[in-house]
């Protein structure tokens, strides 16, 4: 289930969820143009989070590699930091090609060194762990910095990563997109007019989407 606790997919859907209760919670204010707009934010929110965690759940493909059944592949985790983007990745070999796949972060992604991965259908386990991909597999190096996990684990490492886990830190993390909320809320002034309701309307559901996009697309936060 994925609300569980402790499920790697249990952020995002709360950020989901948070999203379209800030959706909700606005839909009483305003006229029609702007119970429009609200509605076609919430169906954007529902849309992309259900096509996720459909990819993530294995029901939707990913790009996985074609008849590895369930042999082991030499995988290492690299962590890439691209502007405001953190996201955790996947690196191995297969068939003489080196490819990426995004996750949703783990704590046990943080301890992790080269470790084999097992891909038995759609599903990948890492040394004993499930992983979730947060988006499809590329062939081609993702932009900006990526950072290697050490090759022995650090003395403190478990400790970093029940730290990074803790929702608080997440949250902070993702909070940095929220500085898009002013700008959406200009943007919705124009389209739906109205005066400071409407601005206060367009900023909250902007920041809240713009978080909400962080977390579901699978952001690090260690």
């Amino acid at each position: 289930m994925i609300l569980r606790t402790g499920h790697p997919l249990t952020y995002p859907a709360v950020m989901t969820i948070g999203a379209l209760a800030i959706c909700l919670a606005w839909a009483p204010f305003g006229g029609s143009e702007q119970g429009a707009l609200l509605g076609t934010v919430a169906v954007i929110i529902l849309g992309y989070s259900a096509f996720q965690f459909a990819g993530a759940l294995g029901v939707l493909p990913v790009g996985l590699p074609r008849g590895e059944g369930c042999r082991d592949v030499g995988v290492r985790r690299v962590r890439q930091q691209h502007r405001l983007v953190s996201r955790s990745w996947l690196e191995f070999t297969t068939g003489g090609r080196t490819r990426w796949l995004p996750v949703y972060f783990d704590p046990g992604l943080v301890t992790l060194t080269q470790g084999n991965a097992a891909m038995a259908g759609r599903a990948i386990t890492v040394d004993g762990v499930r992983v979730y991909p947060s988006g499809r597999m590329r062939s081609t190096e993702p932009a900006g910095r990526l950072i290697d996990n050490p090759a022995r684990p650090d003395d403190n490492a478990t400790v970093m990563a029940a730290t990074a886990a803790k929702y608080g830190r997440r949250l902070l993390l993702d909070a940095q997109a929220a500085i898009a909320g002013p700008f959406i809320g200009l943007l919705w002034v124009y389209v739906a007019g109205g005066g400071p309701t409407a601005f206060a309307t367009g900023t909250t559901v902007g920041a809240a989407a713009a978080v909400w996009l962080s977390a579901v697309r699978g952001s690090d936060p260690s």
